[in-house]
Formats: structure tokens, C-alpha cells, sequence
């Protein structure tokens, strides 16, 4: 599973950051589910490797400018793209409205079908590989934050043991890799765990901009792989945050300590810490490493690998 960074910044595209944008291509099909699409995604998608024509499904956390404004350009893009057949597009109310607006005035005409859902708290959308969990944040406007999970999977078949205790190859075997007991011809009961190694454990990745501190951060982050968290504001500046309910550096830091989470990811940083000001980013990664060592920032183009791991 891996996770590319479209757009790292807050509010505004910067020099070296656009606004907010995260994809994360699904392992062992040809798929991307893409995390807020603000202004110039398209442009971030054709300087990185990430496919536009494997785009399928678009999550958007709420209305401001810098989480949809990219939205518009990117379908009609897509529909260029010569493959793309269908869209799922999941986000608050009004989004399908702003869409409509922005296509019908435009006279966009998509060549490929697209479907708005409205999020609710709660699986916002599932198959028999991953799912994608909904939880309500604290921002100025309706807000929520995602849960990717992919599903356990079974461990690896020993086919090498199966057939040297004379099991007829074909759906016998496909039974005992879903570690089912079988009755054999011969009458024997073979129970299909013991040829399954470990199982594979599911992937989990978190992903909560825009928002306060809050619990449903922590509950929606628990034990994830990865929470890709914003960190709009340094510690210093948490009187900006309370007041724009925007998270600091620390507040990220907590909600990753408080889920048990692996790795947390910083992004959404604010303008106001480039280069030439008292307070820089590193000064926000120190003060979130202080309370969560795992920490890293985000940069635009970065990729983040998920290993997959056996329980």
C-alpha cells in the first residue's frame, strides 16, 4: 500500500507546497482512492507517478477551497484520460451541488459516469479487500476524517504439504486455503489451518485534516499503520489554532501517542513557517517528536511505503 503526497500545504499553494491532496494506491489492483483534491491536484498527478486513469474513488473531508477547488479540473481530466469508466465521489453535503454548478456552468460533459455519496459517520463504503470508515472532526464547517482498512488476509498455502499427504489438487484446495475443515473421498478430515501460514494482517492508514484535537482523531487512528495528520500551527501558536479549529504540531503528536499508532505523518503545515520567519517546520516536528518519536513531516511527491505484515 502506498501513500503520495499531492499537496502538503494550508490554506494557500506555497512555492514548494500545493494544497491538500493525498493518494494512496490499493496493492494488487490497478487503483487509487484519493484523499481531498484542492486546487491544482491534476497538475501534482502529472509530476508524479500516480496514474490519473487509476483514480475510482475520491474522498473529500469538507467544503473550504483548498480540500475541493481541484475537484472540477481533475474530473474533467479524467474523462480524458481514455479509460476511466465510473467515479465514486464521498463527501459532506453540498458536494454534490458544487459539482453540478461547476460542470453545468463550465459545460463540462464527463464521458465516464460519476456518483456522489453523502458521508455519514460510520463505513462509508466497502468490498472484499479494504473499506473506508467515517468519523466527524472539529472544524468551523462540517468536517470528517478517514479510516482505510484493508481486510486480514489468509496466510500463504503450503501446496507442497497438501500433496504430499496425497490431497487431490483442484476446489479441495481452494476450501482448505480459506481454512476450512474437508472431508476427502477417502473419508479423511483435513482441517485447512495447518497448511495456511500466519495470516496476513489488513493495512490501516488515518487520515484527519481539518480539526481540533478531538476524540474522534484518537478513535479513528487506533493502531493504524500511518495517521496522516494536519499540523497547521506550532505549539507557540495554539491560541491561532483554537481559535480557526485548526490542529498544532502537539496536538497531532497527541492523537497519534493516545491511538497507539506506528508512524504519524505531519502535513497542512501553514505558510507562515517558511524559511526567513522565527518559527520554522523543523521547530513543529521537534515539538511533535518530543511527544511521539515517530514522526515525520510530509513534503509534496513524497511516497510512503506500507510493508504488509504477518500476525
Amino acid at each position: 500500500m502506498q501513500i503520495t503526497f499531492l499537496g502538503t500545504s494550508s490554506g494557500v499553494p506555497t512555492r514548494g507546497r500545493n494544497v491538500s491532496s493525498v493518494a494512496v494506491r490499493l496493492p494488487q489492483r490497478a487503483e487509487v482512492w484519493l484523499l481531498d483534491c484542492g486546487e491544482a491536484t491534476q497538475h501534482q498527478l502529472l509530476r508524479s507517478d500516480v496514474k490519473i486513469s487509476q483514480i475510482s474513488k475520491i474522498f473529500v473531508t469538507h467544503m473550504h477551497g483548498d480540500h475541493i477547488f481541484g475537484l472540477p479540473g481533475l474530473l474533467a481530466s479524467c474523462g480524458m484520460a481514455g479509460n476511466v469508466s465510473h467515479i465514486d465521489i464521498y463527501g459532506p453535503t453540498g458536494l454534490g451541488e458544487y459539482l453540478d454548478a461547476c460542470l453545468r456552468y463550465s459545460e463540462t460533459r464527463l464521458s465516464y459516469s460519476i456518483k456522489v455519496h453523502r458521508v455519514k459517520a460510520g463505513i462509508v463504503c466497502e468490498d472484499a479487500e479494504f473499506y473506508m470508515v467515517a468519523a466527524p472532526l472539529k472544524h468551523k464547517v462540517t468536517a470528517h476524517g478517514y479510516r482505510l482498512v484493508e481486510r486480514d488476509r489468509a496466510g500463504k498455502f503450503d501446496v507442497d504439504k497438501a500433496i504430499a499427504m496425497n490431497i487431490p489438487p483442484g476446489p479441495i484446495f481452494g476450501e482448505l486455503k480459506q481454512g476450512k475443515i474437508v472431508t476427502l473421498p477417502d473419508g479423511r478430515k483435513i482441517d485447512g489451518k495447518q497448511f495456511c501460514g500466519a495470516p496476513q494482517i489488513g493495512r490501516k492508514i488515518a487520515y484527519c485534516t481539518d480539526t481540533i484535537f478531538c476524540d474522534s482523531s484518537v478513535e479513528l487512528a487506533q493502531n493504524a499503520d500511518v495517521l496522516i495528520h494536519e499540523s497547521t500551527f506550532a505549539h507557540q501558536d495554539a491560541d491561532m489554532a483554537f481559535q480557526r479549529l485548526h490542529s498544532t504540531s502537539t496536538m497531532a503528536a497527541q492523537v497519534a501517542q493516545l491511538a497507539n499508532v506506528k508512524q504519524l505523518i505531519m502535513t497542512h503545515f501553514s505558510p507562515r513557517y517558511s524559511p526567513g520567519n522565527p518559527i520554522l517546520l523543523e521547530d513543529l516536528v521537534n515539538e511533535a517528536r518530543s511527544i511521539f518519536a515517530n514522526t515525520i513531516p510530509a513534503h509534496d511527491f513524497m511516497t510512503y511505503e506500507i510493508a504488509p505484515t504477518n500476525g
